[in-house]
């Protein structure tokens, strides 16, 4: 790793629900007089953290505070959080889309942003058109653009409609050439937020692996996902962010592991799902409440080597659903899908009526000793839009010994998550 190119100082950013500034022009007045005065900002002092799960007290609120950590030349920073924790603003304040209210950032060099579908393009223009408006913007010459052009090109796999107006383009076609730009016009420091969601797998898998380069030429990313398993085989270090706060900041799978079973996923006492938890939820169905039992239908948070358990979930459906699976999905404490059970044994799509719903869902399967969580899911069958998912709750353990006490897990690291059932042939020749 190089000298430091990012480092952030008691970075804030506070707004004003439902307005712009302070609200009234004698707010602004007083603003302005006071930091002329060097005074510190009055109205600063009625914000409250972003809690989305908590009503308010004042229209003020903090969508960051407080925040410190420096990035060095070469590294690749993951952020990670809830939705509503503050990643993309803070993504936005560094890359000048917005400004801080408090605090300093320090940055070192270029920078190339992928904050959202349409940023930085101009719809009107084509895509060639706005490769070449993205380079100058980077402070690239027409010469310098030229000599990448047709990398870029290449690696958005889009060459057909290059000349194409981008207001055309679907989205999975915008992030296609979105990123390639961003990512071969030579930026010092590349910033990229969750939108490479939006294209396929193969696309994802390509565009991890030019981070890769990026970060191995010497240059910096920063990396916002939900997608745990990308974030370990990119990130060298990761950063929590829980209502606008830091709350962690080092190695890759101690982040993760700490996020998922941290505070803002660990369940309470009794299995109630909050509601910022959910993503893309539609509003059609929710998941309330999720406990982990033993077959007797106690509550449980341990269970031995081998043992049974019972995945007992409350499932709230507003109108009726059709074509529609519910997934219940065990997720490792380095936040890996490892298995997955659905309401049809024969993958077929069900159909739920109006109402509440209590399932249990009872496995079989001998998970390894270690920490683990559960997702949960229910989507439509056939095209896989979600109508609510959990990432990550109610985390439980499996110890290195059976209920029994007959027998224990022999070494001290654990390989692998479940105990296959398999025949072993030996034979001597």
């Amino acid at each position: 790793m190089g000298e430091i190119v990012i480092k952030v100082e008691s970075l804030g950013k506070q707004y004003r629900l439902g307005q712009v500034g302070t609200g009234t022009i004698s707010h602004d007045i007083n603003r302005w007089w006071l930091r002329m005065r060097g005074k510190e900002d009055p109205y600063l002092k009625i914000g409250e953290a972003n809690d989305r799960s908590k009503k308010g007290e004042s229209d003020l609120v903090w969508a960051l505070q407080n925040i410190n950590f420096e990035v060095k030349e070469g590294e690749v920073l993951g952020i990670i959080g809830k939705n509503g924790a503050g990643k993309s603003t803070l993504l936005k304040i560094l890359s000048r889309v917005a400004g801080p209210t408090v605090g300093s950032i320090k940055v070192k060099g270029r920078i190339a942003s992928l904050l959202e579908v349409g940023t930085g393009f101009h719809p009107d223009l084509s895509g060639r058109e706005n490769i070449f408006l993205n380079g100058s913007i980077l402070g690239m010459s027409k010469r310098e653009i030229k000599s990448k052009f047709d990398e870029i090109v290449a690696f958005s796999g889009i060459e057909r409609y290059i000349d194409t107006p981008v207001k055309r383009y679907s989205s999975g076609m915008y992030v296609r050439l979105a990123f390639a730009v961003a990512a071969h016009l030579e930026p010092e420091i590349l910033i990229v937020d969750e939108v490479l969601a939006v294209g396929d797998a193969e696309f994802q898998k390509k565009c991890l692996g030019k981070m890769k380069d990026v970060s191995r030429q010497g240059r910096t990313v920063l990396f916002v996902s939900h997608n745990m398993p990308s974030m370990r085989a990119l990130c060298s270090s990761v950063m929590i962010l829980e209502h606008g706060m830091n709350v962690g900041l080092g190695n890759t799978d101690q982040m993760i592991a700490k996020y998922l079973t941290g505070p803002a996923s660990v369940d309470n006492e009794d299995g109630i799902i909050p509601d910022d938890l959910s993503f893309h939820g539609t509003g059609e169905a929710k998941f309330k409440r999720l406990k982990t039992l033993d077959l007797k239908g106690q509550p449980k948070k341990e269970f031995c080597f081998k043992q049974d358990f019972i995945i007992n979930i409350e499932l709230e459906v507003s109108k009726r659903v059709e074509n529609v699976i519910v997934m219940v999905i065990i997720v490792s404490s380095l936040g890996e899908n490892i298995t997955m059970a659905v309401d049809n044994e024969f993958f077929k799509p069900s159909s739920y009526d109006k109402g509440l719903y209590d399932i249990e869902v009872k496995f079989e399967e001998k998970l390894l000793p270690g920490d683990y969580s559960v997702g949960l899911g229910i989507s439509y069958f056939h095209t896989g839009n979600d109508i609510d998912y959990i990432e990550s709750f109610g985390g439980f353990k499996v110890l290195r010994e059976t209920e029994s006490k007959d027998m224990e897990y022999p070494w001290a690291t654990v390989t692998g998550y479940t105990l296959p059932k398999t025949k072993w042939n030996i034979k001597k020749i």
